[in-house]
C-alpha cells in the first residue's frame, strides 16, 4: 500500500518528536545524577589536613628578640589559635579625652581591613553621654564624638563599653587608669597599642595573643628599640582576672599613680629581631640601620609608635620649625618618618573626616575641639 505524503510527513515529525524527547529525558537523568553526587558530597564528612604549625624558634627569635632570661619564650604554643579562641581575644583602647578617639577607630578600622579575628573594644568614660550645650542639646565636639564612636560599631565592629571613674583617683588618667583593663575578666586576653599609631601587618600582632606570659605575671610590654637604654613599652598584654585588678589596685597610691609609672614596673621585652620589627618608634629612627629604605621598613614593621618628645601627637597640626628640628638626620630616616606622619594624617581624614588639631604653644587637651572637615 502506498503511503500518501501526509502520512510520511506526520511519520517523521513523530520521529523527530521521539528523538528529542528521548535526548531530552537522557539530559534531565544525566543532570539529576550529577545532582544527587553533589549532594551526597556535601552531607559527606570533610577530613581536613592538619593545620599548618609554626617555626616557633624561628619566629620568636625574628620578631620578638632576646626575651630578656624567661625560658617559656623559647616557643610558641603549637597552634596560633588564642586560649579559648577569637571570641576570648582582643585589641582594646581605653580613652580618657576625645583627641584619641579617632586615633582608636583608625586602628580598628585597619584591623577589619586586615580581616583580623580577634575581638575590638573602646573603653571610654560613660559621662560622654552625659555632656550637654548650655541649650539642653548635645555641643558640636560631643556629637563628633558619638558619631565616631557610633561609625566604629557599625562599620568596624567595634564593642563600645562605657565606664565609670575609680572614685580613689581624681585626676582623669588616674580615674580611668590603663590597669582597669584587668577587670574585663571575659576575655582571656587583651592587646593594647599605645596612642598614637599606625597597624601595618595585624597577622603578626595577632600572634602575640598566643605569646606566653611571664610566671605568675597577667601583664607583659613590648618596647620599640633595644638600644636604648629603656623605654615605656609600645605595646601592652593583659590577660585579665578580677585577682589581678584587686592586686594591682590596691597597691597603687593615689598621689603617686600614672600610667607611665604603672607601665615601668611590668615585666618588659623588646619588639626588636635580627629580621624583623615587631614595633617601631619615630622617636628612635635615628638609632636603627643607616641602610634601610622605605620598602623594607614597611615590610618588617607591624606597628608604628608615632611618639615624638617634642610633640603632643600626630593629632595636631605640628610647626616646621618643630618638625624640621624632630626629624631624623639621615635622609633614608628622614623620608620613612615624614611619611609615617603623611599616612597617619591621610587616614585621619578618610576614616574620621577630620583635619589636624591647631598647634598652640600649650595645648589642652581639653579645648580640643574635634570638629569635622568642611570637606
Amino acid at each position: 500500500m502506498l503511503l500518501t505524503s501526509g502520512q510520511i510527513s506526520m511519520g517523521i515529525s513523530s520521529c523527530v518528536v521521539f528523538v528529542f524527547t528521548s535526548l531530552l529525558f537522557l539530559s534531565g537523568y544525566v543532570l539529576q545524577q550529577q545532582t544527587v553526587r553533589d549532594l551526597q558530597a556535601a552531607i559527606r564528612p570533610l577530613h581536613l589536613p592538619p593545620s599548618p604549625t609554626l617555626d616557633k624558634n624561628q619566629l620568636v627569635s625574628k620578631r620578638y628578640g632576646s626575651l630578656q632570661g624567661h625560658s617559656t619564650y623559647g616557643k610558641l604554643p603549637t597552634s596560633n589559635k588564642p586560649n579559648g579562641g577569637w571570641t576570648k581575644a582582643a585589641y582594646v583602647q581605653i580613652l580618657r579625652d576625645r583627641t584619641q578617639l579617632c586615633t582608636a577607630v583608625m586602628l580598628f578600622a585597619e584591623l577589619e581591613r586586615q580581616e583580623s579575628m580577634a575581638q575590638r573594644i573602646i573603653v571610654y568614660p560613660e559621662e560622654w553621654h552625659l555632656e550637654r550645650g548650655s541649650r539642653g542639646g548635645f555641643s558640636s565636639p560631643v556629637k563628633t564624638s558619638l558619631r565616631l564612636l557610633e561609625n566604629a560599631a557599625s562599620r568596624y565592629k567595634v564593642l563600645l563599653q562605657p565606664v565609670g571613674k575609680i572614685q580613689k583617683f581624681l585626676e582623669d588618667e588616674a580615674a580611668y587608669p590603663l590597669f582597669g583593663l584587668l577587670s574585663l575578666s571575659i576575655f582571656n586576653r587583651l592587646i593594647y597599642l599605645r596612642p598614637s599609631g599606625l597597624i601595618i601587618d595585624s597577622a603578626d600582632l595577632d600572634l602575640l595573643f598566643t605569646l606566653p606570659l611571664p610566671k605568675e605575671s597577667a601583664i607583659l610590654g613590648i618596647s620599640g628599640n633595644s638600644k636604648e637604654e629603656f623605654t615605656l613599652p609600645s605595646i601592652v598584654i593583659f590577660e585579665p582576672s578580677i585577682r589581678a585588678y584587686n592586686d594591682v589596685l590596691s597597691s597603687i597610691s593615689i598621689e603617686t599613680y600614672s600610667d607611665d609609672e604603672f607601665l615601668r614596673h611590668i615585666p618588659q621585652i623588646s619588639g626588636i629581631g635580627e629580621q624583623g620589627h615587631l614595633v617601631a618608634r619615630t622617636s628612635a629612627m635615628s638609632l636603627e640601620s643607616n641602610v634601610f629604605t622605605a620598602t623594607d621598613f614597611f615590610k618588617s614593621i607591624s606597628y608604628v609608635h608615632l611618639t615624638d618628645p617634642d610633640f603632643p601627637g600626630p593629632e595636631f597640626d605640628i610647626p616646621s620649625q618643630t618638625v624640621v628640628g624632630a626629624r631624623p638626620k639621615l635622609p633614608q630616616h628622614r623620608v620613612i618618618w615624614e611619611m609615617v606622619y603623611e599616612i597617619f594624617k591621610e587616614r585621619r581624614m578618610s576614616i574620621c573626616g577630620l583635619d589636624l588639631e591647631p598647634f598652640p604653644a600649650m595645648v589642652s587637651k581639653e579645648d580640643v575641639s574635634l570638629e569635622p572637615s568642611e570637606g
